[in-house]
């Protein structure tokens, strides 16, 4: 009977003597069952791989592994003095239960100021924590650690299929390979789909509004409509603030309480819109149409059109009882046959507006500017007293 001390691949430390009887799966057997491993294959002291149990001899000394390459003890822990720092000798990473192999200097020579190269730069700076094969034990996952581990060889990001680019975009910043930061955020940028920037079609919105119950608000601010035909629709309480709606077809559609701060309604169509109660606080209608809207709720809620830039609207026969105007910009627009029965126009620029036929019958235009304004036909009197600055 043969005996033989049998230790981990690398290690000098801990070694089990056995006795070596059988063939040599029943010697990998009993390794495995000593060391604590799934042995695969055996090594002599040096590095020859022994594949016929014959040829082991009494009082040999076995190195097993589970597969993976042959590290030399000698190497690995009695370099000689004044190679302690060596970057050439190879070692093992246990990376969340995966093993790579590697030398110092891949880890340490391409990115020296990372924390990989700050762990192996010196032996036992940093303190490593070691598995019972030896292997420097990192709670990492290892299918993003692939791709670093690559880059560290040969300055190049490949990275496989299936692979998240975001989760080997955080090894890299925790193990902080700066350089490879750069290539993930460019590959990622350049690997997500184009922004759609298309303007939302009528058919599109027609199926968003079946889709929602009539008591509820559809929030669409922000939104692109440019150009879209919303004729005849029912767009009652929706939210259209800052939403895109230049030269869309909003004819004969009811925008009844909608709110439509801030958006864009420039070169637009909305005659015969019914408005009451709208909110256009500060939005841009420049050269739009609103002929025959109407704006005047029998409730009293009044339509709100303050600082709204309407140059060169036609608005002519709308209804506009009680529609606050206050400081908006009504320059060379057409008003012509309005109703602005108690109107807030205080401040608000009409220059060269045409007012002929108009009703301002307890309307406020303090402060207003009429220059060049034409109020021709008047169907009340216009007192000085609510045009004086």
């Amino acid at each position: 009977m043969r005996r033989v001390t049998l230790f981990l691949n690398g290690s000098p430390k801990n070694g089990k003597v056995v006795a070596v009887y059988g063939t040599l799966s029943d010697l990998l057997s009993v390794a495995s069952s000593k060391l604590g491993i799934k042995a695969t294959s055996v090594y002599n002291g040096k590095g020859g791989l022994i594949d016929d149990i014959a040829l082991i001899r009494d009082d040999d000394v076995l190195f097993v592994c589970e597969g993976e390459p042959f590290i030399d003890p000698q190497t690995d822990s009695k370099q000689p003095e004044g190679l302690s720092g060596s970057h050439t000798d190879w070692l093992t990473l246990n990376v969340g239960g995966r093993y790579f192999t590697t030398t110092r200097s891949t880890l340490v020579n391409k990115e020296p100021d990372s924390m990989l190269a700050h762990m192996f730069k010196d032996k036992g700076v940093w303190g490593n924590k070691q598995d019972h094969r030896g292997a420097f034990l990192i709670d990492r996952s290892p299918e993003y650690f692939e791709p670093i581990l690559n880059y560290l060889r040969h300055g190049q990001l490949i990275v496989n299929d299936g692979i998240n680019l975001l989760g080997v975009l955080e090894e890299a910043r925790f193990f902080g390979i700066d350089s490879l930061i750069e290539h993930l955020e460019v590959a990622i940028k350049n690997s997500q789909p184009p922004e759609d920037h298309s303007p939302i079609s009528r058919k599109e919105f027609v199926r968003f509004l079946l889709a929602t119950p009539t008591k509820s608000e559809l929030r669409c601010q922000g939104l692109n409509f440019s150009g879209a035909d919303l004729s005849r629709l029912d767009l009652r309480y929706i939210n259209f603030k800052m939403a895109n709606l230049s030269r869309c077809n909003l004819a004969h559609a009811n925008l009844c309480c909608a709110n439509l701060e801030r958006a864009d309604l420039s070169g637009s169509v909305l005659d015969c819109a019914n408005l009451q109660g709208v909110k256009m606080l500060c939005s841009n209608a420049e050269g739009a149409s609103l002929k025959l809207c109407n704006f005047e709720d029998p409730s009293g809620l009044k339509a709100n059109l303050e600082g709204a830039n309407l140059k060169g609207v036609d608005m002519e026969g709308s209804q506009m009882t009680g529609i606050n105007l206050r400081v908006a910009t009504l320059k060379n627009a057409k008003l012509k046959n309005c109703n602005l029965r108690g109107a807030t126009l205080a401040g608000t620029d009409l220059e060269n507006c045409d007012l002929s036929g108009c009703d301002l019958q307890e309307a406020n235009l303090r402060g207003s500017n009429v220059k060049g304004a034409i109020f021709e036909e008047m169907l009340t009197p216009l007192h000085m007293s609510q045009s004086v600055r």
